[in-house]
C-alpha cells in the first residue's frame, strides 16, 4: 500500500514557503565562492549537533560541543553526552557525503542510525529496526512487525513522490512520518531530524549547509512536540505541522542571513554569534533602533553584559550607534 500524505496548502503555508523560498536564494547570491563558507559551514555543523542532541537531553552546552569538534578535552564530561554529540557529527558528515544519492534505501538508514545511535541506546541495537513495543508519550506507535512494511512505503514515496512538492514540505512530511513510525527502540528524534535535513540536502535546498532548523526545534522543545503529537490528534492531517516546519526554516533562514553579514564585514577576525547576540540582533531588527537601557532590559543583562554583546557587534560594522552621547542608539547597519 503507498505512502500519502495528508495535508492542504494554506495561505498561511503558501506564505511561509515563498518567504522561505525568497531568503535562500538572497543567501544562494551572497555566498557564492566566499572564503568564509567553511567557518560557516563549522559553525552549522555545531549548531545542529548542539540542538539536536540537546533535544533529547543532552546536557553539553554550545561552547562544549564545539570544543568537542575541534578535539579539545573538556573538563570531566560524562562518557554518554559526549559520545551522543561525537556520533552526531559523524552523522552530518554521512548525510554530506551522500547529500547526492538519488535513491535511499533502508540499508542507508540503518547505516545512519547506526551511526547517531552507537554506544548510547538505553534499548535495542544501533543499526537494526526494533523489536519491542514502544511508547512515546501517550502515542504508542506501530508493532514492531509493521516497522520494516511501513518503511519501505515511506522510502518509495520518499524516492519517487516527494520530488513533487517543495523541498519544504517533503522533508517536514519525512521528518513527521518517521517519527510517527518510530522504527528504532531508541535514537530516532536525532535519526528523523537528520534524515529531515538530508532531504534539504539531496533537493538542493541548502547546497552548502549553512543552516540549522534544529536550533528552533530546541528552543521550544514543548512546542515541537506539540506540532508533532498535534497531527495524530488531527487524524493525520499535517497541515499545521508543514505550517510550523516552515515557519521554522523561514526563522532559521533569516539567522543564518545574520550570521552571513557577520562574515561579510571587511575584519580580518569573523565573528562566531553567540546565542545573546543573535536574540540582540533580533531586537534591533524587529525595533529599529534600541537605546542601551533599553538592551540590557530586553536581554536581561546588566549594561557591562549588553556592551561586551555589543562590542564585537560594532567591531565588524554588524550594528551602529546613531545620534549623540546621550541619547545614542543602536541599529543594524544596512546590509
Amino acid at each position: 500500500m503507498a505512502y500519502v500524505p495528508k495535508f492542504m496548502i494554506t495561505p498561511a503555508l503558501l506564505a511561509e514557503v515563498e518567504q522561505a523560498a525568497a531568503l535562500r536564494e538572497r543567501i544562494q547570491s551572497a555566498v557564492v565562492d566566499l572564503a568564509w563558507i567553511p567557518a560557516l559551514q563549522k559553525d552549522t555543523r555545531n549548531r545542529n549537533a548542539h540542538a539536536s542532541t540537546a533535544i533529547e537531553g543532552n546536557p553539553l552546552t554550545l561552547e562544549q560541543v564545539r570544543a568537542l569538534e575541534e578535539g579539545r578535552e573538556l573538563s570531566d564530561p560524562a562518557a554518554q553526552p559526549k559520545r551522543e554529540v561525537v556520533n552526531y557529527f559523524a552523522g552530518l558528515r554521512y548525510v554530506e557525503k551522500n547529500a547526492t544519492k538519488k535513491i535511499i534505501r533502508q540499508a542507508d538508514i540503518l547505516e545512519l542510525h547506526r551511526i547517531l545511535a552507537g554506544e548510547v541506546m538505553d534499548q535495542g541495537e544501533a543499526g537494526a529496526y526494533r523489536t519491542i513495543a514502544v511508547r512515546v508519550g501517550q502515542y504508542h506507535p506501530p508493532p514492531p512487525d509493521a516497522v520494516s512494511g511501513l518503511m519501505f512505503e515511506l522510502l518509495e514515496w520518499w524516492n519517487t513522490e516527494s520530488a513533487k512538492l517543495s523541498p519544504l514540505l517533503s522533508s517536514a512530511v519525512l521528518h513527521y512520518r518517521f517519527e510517527a513510525i518510530h522504527p528504532f527502540a531508541d535514537g530516532n528524534g536525532r535519526t528523523g531530524r537528520a534524515l529531515a535535513l538530508w532531504e534539504l540536502y539531496r533537493r538542493g535546498f541548502d547546497t552548502h549547509h549553512i543552516f540549522s532548523v534544529d536550533e528552533y526545534y530546541w528552543e521550544d522543545r514543548p512546542k515541537y512536540y506539540a506540532a508533532l503529537d498535534g497531527v495524530r490528534r488531527a487524524g493525520e492531517d499535517m497541515t499545521a505541522w508543514l505550517e510550523y516546519c516552515a515557519a521554522g526554516l523561514r526563522l532559521t533562514l533569516e539567522r543564518a542571513w545574520l550570521r552571513i553579514q557577520t562574515f561579510q564585514t571587511g575584519t580580518t577576525e569573523k565573528l562566531v554569534l553567540r546565542p545573546r547576540q543573535e536574540q540582540l540582533l533580533h531586537l534591533l531588527r524587529d525595533h529599529g533602533s534600541m537605546t542601551p537601557g533599553e538592551i540590557w532590559e530586553a536581554l536581561g543583562v546588566s549594561r557591562q553584559g549588553a556592551m561586551d554583546l555589543l562590542r564585537p557587534l560594532l567591531d565588524t560594522g554588524l550594528v551602529e550607534k546613531v545620534g549623540g552621547k546621550k541619547t545614542g542608539r543602536y541599529v543594524l547597519r544596512n546590509p
